[in-house]
């Protein structure tokens, strides 16, 4: 769909993506709407251009530019590290490399998005996506060509981002170590209404969507996906989410327009009275199940 390809201009390293094949964005869609995948690319190539370029601008542009250039080009300077999908398969992902990226993802999380009237969200949210600095000790979020479904509430998308994320881990990283990674990047992430809703999509979907999933978890055997998956539900149950919810306060949220004359915004009032904290309270009272599990609660007090 995109070629990408890397040239150096005025002394730094940009990353050059180019839309080619057009139709492809259309088939991708074609199927997500049959399989009730509530995301999409981006099909019309100047509306791709505007988000890429203004997404990475809003969460990189402290140290990095993006730009349009030209028709069906975005060129965004190249990020130091390497991803996350790089240190996954060679067997050197780290407890600090996961802390670094749930930081990120909360982060990115609290801009407001007005193509979204809400909270912002990725939509492609795999460990690829996520570039790791060791010398800074920052994650950074790159490649913005999907983008969810307006229609969903702003903690499901949120959600959705750090499923897609764990899917990609659920089937390379060693079973010991499966539970303390997902519990260190979701317990540094920190937001109890996101992870509430986080736990109700943990089971595998049938259908055309399970191709999706295949893709997401590398096809990983499901039976394999299934136990993992269970045993995260059961970690995540485990969690204070009541005493988050009673703990935490609403986000602060800033603007995609990065203008100096354009003051951070707050939640607009209809997406302010669905307030995580009240949603995860009706959560809580819907499931107050206790979980006993002596191995996730040594590996939540770990």
């Amino acid at each position: 769909m995109n070629s990408i390809s890397e040239k150096v201009r005025r002394g730094h390293m940009f990353v050059v993506k180019q839309r080619n094949i057009h139709w492809l964005a259309d088939l991708a869609n074609l199927y997500f709407r049959m399989a009730h995948i509530p995301i999409r690319f981006w099909s019309k190539v100047e509306q791709w251009q505007r988000w890429e370029a203004g997404c990475f601008q809003m969460l990189n542009g402290d140290r990095y530019r993006a730009f349009i250039s030209g028709t069906g080009t975005v060129l965004a300077e190249k990020l130091p590290g390497e991803s996350l999908w790089e240190h996954l398969n060679r067997g050197t992902l780290t407890r600090p490399m996961l802390q670094a990226a749930a930081r990120e993802f909360r982060r990115a999380h609290q801009f407001w998005s007005g193509e979204f009237r809400g909270g912002w969200s990725h939509g492609d949210a795999s460990v690829t996506n996520v570039i790791y600095d060791p010398s800074s000790n920052r994650a950074r979020l790159i490649d913005f060509e999907i983008i969810h479904a307006k229609s969903l509430p702003t903690a499901a998308r949120q959600a959705d981002d750090l499923l897609v994320f764990l899917l990609d881990m659920v089937g390379l990283v060693p079973s010991g170590q499966w539970l303390p990674l997902t519990l260190t990047f979701l317990q540094e992430y920190g937001d109890g209404g996101v992870i509430a809703e986080l736990r109700k999509h943990l089971a595998l979907p049938g259908g055309l969507a399970w191709i999706w999933w295949g893709v997401r978890t590398n096809f990983t055997n499901p039976a394999k996906v299934k136990r993992r998956l269970a045993s995260l539900s059961c970690a995540i149950a485990k969690l204070d989410l009541y005493k988050v919810a009673l703990t935490a306060r609403a986000p602060e949220t800033t603007s995609l327009d990065q203008s100096p004359a354009n003051e951070p915004r707050g939640f607009p009032e209809q997406v302010r009275a669905l307030s995580r904290s009240r949603r995860e309270q009706r959560w809580f009272a819907r499931y107050p199940e206790k979980i006993i599990d002596e191995n996730v609660t040594a590996l939540l007090h770990a």
